[in-house]
């Protein structure tokens, strides 16, 4: 059941029942594919339906983004090594990275993996940081994992037990070569954060294009900036409000 926000919204944030569930990681993908962030029916987003992670929704393999509804996504269970044997088995590497993730670390009820543009860009640099050049980059200062081994896709436990391990407390993991991760305790906030990510990275790719130095923040200034941010979560929440009440309009079948 939808509960209601202080800024007099539907808060999606913490929906906890199943159908709620469903039609928020819908809705994320709608607005995902609306942000021409998915790359052809690739990548995966995922979302716990059980207190330890074992259990967890997960968009099928081969599906549009645009085309996700809410019925579509399939409930996967971390612990049943048949998985990857029945006729509609999830794309393997969304498996093995997002089983291990759940089961790994409490705090990742919503995991997103993208390849977007900019954020994809950025990980193909010896240095992929993120400088504190403006309000959206100092939102992640000091608080990106980096992840530098990739060898390929990840097809084996092991790789998803190696990325959880790089993530750990944080919530967006920057994948050397391959894309970002980000793993948060709502779809709300995975979804703000994601989009923020691609944000920042777009600023700060730009900004390398003009070849020009940087006016990097202080430390002070960046950390004082990221720690607002942290105390702003009411955006995350107006943010997904919004997004549902757009596609309620346009595209009211993503709950379906």
């Amino acid at each position: 059941m939808t509960t209601i926000a202080t800024s007099g919204k539907p808060n999606h944030s913490h929906a906890s029942d199943e159908r709620g569930m469903r039609e928020d990681l819908a809705a994320i993908f709608r607005y995902f594919a609306r942000l021409g962030m998915h790359e052809s029916v690739a990548n995966h987003f995922s979302l716990a339906a059980s207190p330890d992670g074992r259990k967890f929704l997960m968009n099928p393999r081969g599906r549009h983004f645009s085309r996700i509804r809410a019925s579509d996504l399939q409930l996967i269970d971390a612990e049943d090594p048949e998985t990857l044997q029945r006729h509609n088995a999830p794309d393997p590497t969304a498996w093995f990275i997002h089983s291990r993730i759940h089961r790994r670390l409490p705090h990742a009820r919503c995991i997103l993996h993208l390849h977007p543009r900019y954020a994809t860009a950025l990980s193909a640099l010896a240095d992929s940081s993120i400088p504190p050049i403006d309000q959206n980059t100092m939102r992640f200062f000091n608080r990106v994992a980096t992840d530098d081994g990739f060898e390929g896709m990840g097809l084996s436990d092991e790789e998803g037990d190696r990325l959880a391990a790089r993530l750990g407390d944080k919530s967006v993991l920057m994948m050397g070569n391959h894309g970002v991760l980000v793993a948060a305790p709502t779809v709300a906030r995975a979804m703000d954060e994601m989009y923020y990510f691609e944000r920042s990275c777009e600023t700060l790719m730009i900004a390398y294009a003009t070849g020009r130095p940087l006016r990097i923040a202080p430390d002070h200034v960046a950390e004082n900036t990221a720690l607002q941010w942290e105390e702003y979560g009411q955006l995350a929440i107006d943010h997904l409000s919004e997004v549902r009440a757009i596609l309620d309009a346009q595209e009211p079948d993503y709950r379906d």
